[in-house]
């Protein structure tokens, strides 16, 4: 269907349906509320108005107070902008659940490749031979991280949940009642969320909407293979990184690992016993009453104590024995249901999600010179070993570890963890947690520090049950990549290893933190390259080289459209799985809802398939290599400039919402790592760094650096080269339209008062220069006219909640603008900067 029956459709279901519910917010319980209602629009007009007539918020919130809302009193005016920020966060509630109730009606106008539509492209194509051999054995894992920006409550995401539903069926009393319910309902937390807080957070949606989802996609792949004896219940897989993610956060603790397992297990065991309870209903028959009652309660015990489990085989042995008495002696009745039962279970088995374990290399560092000092085998310092003698320690030493031994509580933990590992995988199967993974990975120790700790805690080497998976995320690292796992495969023990791991190796590349790290273009081309030589090395030494891509997220975190990013891969790219993380409010956004996670899994999975089955091929010639190299060192060159600029670090600390993060009540992690009192950009986490510039409209990571690299060649006489490059290669054409999105996100009009900054202008001006520059030079190589121009619907989207926090983020510059004048009320202006936060973040969608 062509694009404007989606933007009509759009309209009608969403900016009409918005309107509409929108009236209602002036019935919220809230003293006062209808004014602050009645003036919401009108201070929208007056920020407008103001920005692009260069006033500044202090001088267009002064002026609203005098002429609009009549309120002389400074705590009045923060009484008042309080209101508008709780105003305006229930709004961004009401457009996401709107936005989310349209989702369905609005894929019927896509041209997205959704599974039916692969399988029509597969019977055209009479391939129906070399789809299913693919489809048997690929795999997409979506794994689910902790990073702290989904932050709703279980309570608050029922109220949107119970209002999709209800928009769906247009029932406006009912829907004044739910926004009446949001009012008084608390949509922040009132105090930091722990690590198990968090988890709990996930696993509402584990419970309620991908444990259908899931078994409802692998359903239709299955009914609609041309194959009978189809089974790859491992086709949609999910992970899990709350409770297990300790990089950074010293409240990960094994106790918190060993009850996040629990929680999962124990609401798999939920979903379980109502699906049973369902098919009980149906399955009336004398003989099956038995083994299904036995399973009932077994599943009633199991769902409630944590210390009573039931295994696999004991659920799945009597669904079998029904399934057969179904055959057998009840005519089959009802047996398709009780199909797609077993089918979950085959999927979920009893752990629901992977639990990931991660921890940062210089953890284990510490860890390993610690364990060596005790025992004698060095005096202070690791670097007295060769690397020879410590490769043959980590392999082959023996010790027996006791936590009890040491006093630092992050080798305590350490020890305890591992050693509690084995227990973790009897209760939850292997599947349960059988990943570790090594942040900022530089080396072979990085692997083997690991591996030497699984075997000192008591691990023999032939029962290690864990992949060891390194993250090589700095550009330091990826360099040094190829060299890494080549060590690796040369070591014997290693190998035998990866034997047992039926010959997989899996590899995280650049993270969030290569963005931080190398600047945008050049991180991206840099993983890209790395994906390429260490599907090489893997394929020469026989292992399966499996990527893992933390990609959830915004554009400048590595995120973007996923499955344009996966399609535009080449075939030098090792594709036997897709894994990715997927972050903060992208899993409401994105994967929010039944249709929305079926329709982005399928997504994904075409993206993955038609890479290799259909399609030209993706090639990136030698000549085209050579460009995107180029425009990558120049962008970096602009990137790293801006690093080392002496207002960098002071810009973001004393311009921007950085140091409010780690006073929101957001997530259980620290704001940055180590305890440094110089603030410096290694130590900074990604989320606090890209959340900051989202804030300030100003996304410097999503792409700066390109138009400066872009108007260097340009200026070479080289444009039809860099259109050529554009419209020839979809890598670069997707990390492109990626920058697009971030660049049409930014609004330098909110901070456009800065350029008059005593201190901060002329930094100000380096950014708004390149903001411009880059816009200039993408619409150029694209030939666009606006940004993001083929993509109404995501454009339109965006105007409308761009709108609806306008006004809450020109109250956030003008409380730090107050905090700056440092003239009273410091406390209060602090707390309206925190709370703005969170009003932004949700209706950005992929802000941080």
């Amino acid at each position: 269907m062509p694009h404007s029956k989606r933007l009509v459709e759009f309209k009608k279901s969403v900016n009409n349906k918005f309107n509409v519910y929108n009236s209602l917010f002036l019935n919220l319980p809230y003293r006062n509320i209808e004014n602050v209602g009645m003036l919401i629009p009108l201070l929208l007009d007056q920020c407008q108005k103001g920005l692009s007539s260069g006033l500044n918020p202090q001088e267009i919130l002064e002026a609203f107070f005098q002429n609009y809302a009549h309120i002389d009193s400074e705590k009045d005016q923060i009484d008042f902008m309080f209101r508008i920020i709780q105003y305006v966060e229930r709004q961004v509630v009401l457009y996401d659940s709107v936005e989310d109730a349209a989702f369905p009606k609005l894929q019927e106008h896509t041209k997205s490749l959704s599974i039916k539509d692969y399988f029509e492209l597969v019977d055209k194509n009479k391939s129906w031979d070399k789809v299913s051999k693919k489809l048997s054995s690929f795999s997409a894992r979506l794994v689910l991280t902790a990073h702290p920006t989904q932050f709703y409550t279980p309570a608050v995401l029922d109220i949107i949940e119970k209002l999709r539903s209800l928009i769906l069926e247009d029932k406006i009393d009912d829907i004044d009642v739910a926004l009446q319910q949001l009012g008084l309902t608390s949509l922040i937390n009132s105090k930091k969320p722990t690590p198990l807080d968090e988890a709990k957070n996930i696993i509402y949606f584990l419970r309620h909407v991908y444990y259908n989802a899931v078994g409802d996609l692998y359903a239709y792949i299955k009914e609609n293979m041309n194959k009978d004896d189809f089974e790859n219940h491992n086709i949609m897989k999910l992970g899990f990184w709350p409770g297990g993610d300790r990089d950074g956060n010293p409240f990960v603790t094994a106790d918190i690992t060993k009850d996040v397992a629990d929680e999962l297990r124990l609401n798999l065991m939920k979903c379980y016993y109502n699906d049973l309870k369902i098919i009980q209903k149906k399955l009336t028959f004398k003989d099956v009453q038995e083994p299904i009652q036995k399973l009932r309660s077994n599943l009633y015990t199991a769902m409630f104590d944590s210390k009573k489990t039931v295994g696999y085989t004991d659920i799945l042995e009597p669904l079998l024995e029904i399934k057969e008495l179904l055959i057998n002696k009840y005519h089959s009745l009802y047996l398709k249901e009780l199909e797609n039962f077993i089918d979950k279970v085959k999927i979920f088995k009893t752990h629901f999600a992977t639990l990931d374990v991660r921890q940062d290399h210089s953890k284990h560092l510490l860890a390993v010179e610690t364990i060596l000092k005790k025992n004698k085998v060095i005096k202070e310092d690791i670097s007295e070993l060769s690397q020879d003698a410590l490769v043959d320690i980590l392999i082959n030493k023996d010790f027996t570890l006791k936590a009890a031994d040491y006093s630092e509580d992050i080798i305590k933990d350490t020890i305890i963890n591992i050693q509690q590992l084995k227990s973790i995988q009897e209760t939850n199967g292997e599947e349960g947690c059988n990943r570790y993974i090594i942040s900022n990975s530089e080396d072979i120790f990085s692997v083997l520090f690991v591996f030497g700790l699984f075997r000192w805690c008591g691990w023999k080497k032939e029962d290690i049950s864990f992949d060891i998976v390194p993250l090589f995320e700095t550009m330091n690292g990826m360099d040094g990549a190829e060299n890494t796992m080549q060590t690796l495969f040369n070591l014997p023990e290693y190998k035998e290893h990866l034997e047992r791991r039926n010959n997989n190796q899996t590899i995280m590349l650049g993270f969030s933190d290569g963005t931080k790290d190398g600047g945008y273009l050049k991180a991206n081309w840099a993983i890209f390259k790395t994906k390429e030589t260490l599907s090489k090395v893997c394929d020469k030494n026989g292992y399966n080289a499996i990527f893992f891509d933390g990609r959830g997220g915004p554009p400048a975190r590595g995120g973007g459209k996923t499955h344009r990013f996966y399609a535009a891969q080449t075939k030098s790219i090792a594709n036997h799985e897709i894994q990715l993380t997927i972050q903060g409010q992208t899993i409401t956004s994105t994967y929010g809802t039944k249709e929305q996670f079926i329709h982005n899994s399928e997504q994904l999975l075409t993206a993955g398939l038609s890479n290799n089955l259909f399609g030209k091929e993706n090639v990136i010639s030698k000549e085209h290599r050579k460009l995107i190299e180029q425009l990558s060192e120049l962008s970096f060159s602009k990137y790293d400039a801006l690093k080392q600029h002496d207002k960098f670090m002071s810009y973001l600390e004393n311009r921007s919402t950085l140091k409010y993060y780690q006073k929101a009540n957001i997530g259980s992690r620290p704001g940055k790592r180590g305890n440094k009192k110089k603030l410096e950009l290694t130590d900074l986490r990604a989320i606090s760094f890209v959340g900051s510039w989202s804030q300030l409209k100003q996304n410097v990571p999503g792409y700066f650096g390109l138009g400066t690299a872009i108007q260097t060649v340009k200026n070479e006489g080289r444009l039809s080269e860099l259109k050529k490059l554009y419209k020839e290669v979809p890598f670069f054409r997707a990390l492109m339209s990626n920058s697009m999105m971030s660049l049409s996100k930014c609004y330098f009009e909110l901070t456009s008062y800065m350029q008059k900054d005593e201190e901060y202008g002329a930094f100000w001006n380096i950014l708004h220069e390149e903001y411009l520059l880059s816009k200039k030079m993408l619409l150029l190589i694209s030939g666009s006219k606006i940004l993001m121009e083929n993509e109404a619907i995501s454009r339109e989207s965006i105007r409308i909640r761009e709108n609806i926090v306008l006004p809450l983020l020109v109250i956030q510059q003008f409380a730090l603008q107050k905090i700056g004048q440092d003239k009273g009320f410091k406390d209060e202006y602090e707390k309206i900067v925190t709370r703005s936060l969170y009003g932004n973040i949700n209706a950005s969608r992929n802000s941080a």
